[in-house]
């Protein structure tokens, strides 16, 4: 298992040097039997190591290295796993471009390349819940359902993908199209978090 959990260190370090989430933000797992390597909650993606690769049963959500804490994410993770028998990896990001999309009405036009209609398929949204949630995980579960790639509303991103090459693509192939969709003349109109959900976030982080 220690040749997967560094598998899951190197993507996520990865992740970080492709400026696809911040320093802390993001998180990567893989599918390993019944247990889910995960990225440990409040680690420096720069350097990352699998050290601080946690492992959780994926039927009972146990945590099989009690030493880490883990990703405040890991249910969402799990509940992707527990929806979709033929997922491998997820990948879970905050990309620039894509989460402004992920705030936003309009939809990524993945028509503008022949690989990003390919690889990316069809684009859904996962409503806003506080994240580290229950709900945010439901949410999520539900949306993936019909496909690989999921934006989640003034969040970030969610790919899936049968390795973890994969869903690493996905999340590059995803944040490439929405950038050229927005340097193409395309203007998100972003909506920002109203008030009872700022506060939520203030009590659920302070």
């Amino acid at each position: 298992m220690e040749k997967e959990r560094e598998s899951v260190a190197a993507f996520m370090r990865r992740l970080y040097e492709r400026q696809l989430t911040s320093s802390c933000g993001g998180n990567v797992s893989l599918r390993y039997g019944n247990v889910m390597l995960i990225t440990a909650s409040s680690t420096d993606k720069a350097v990352i190591d699998s050290s601080l690769v946690g492992a959780v049963d994926i039927e009972s959500a146990r945590n099989l290295t009690p030493q880490l804490r883990l990703s405040i994410e890991t249910e969402m993770h799990r509940a992707v796993y527990l929806q979709r028998p033929d997922v491998m990896a997820v990948v879970h990001s905050h990309p620039l471009y894509a989460s402004l999309f992920a705030s936003a009405e309009e939809e990524i036009d993945t028509r503008i390349l022949a690989e990003s209609y390919l690889v990316l398929g069809r684009i859904v949204r996962a409503g806003y819940a506080l994240m580290g949630t229950e709900e945010l995980a439901r949410n999520v579960a539900a949306a993936v359902k019909d496909a690989d790639v999921v934006l989640m509303q003034n969040h970030g991103a969610l790919t899936a993908g049968t390795s973890l090459l994969s869903a690493f693509e996905k999340m590059e192939v995803l944040e490439r199209t929405a950038k050229m969709n927005i340097l193409s003349g395309v203007k998100p109109h972003v909506t920002a978090l109203r008030t009872p959900q700022l506060e939520q976030i203030r009590e659920a982080f302070a």
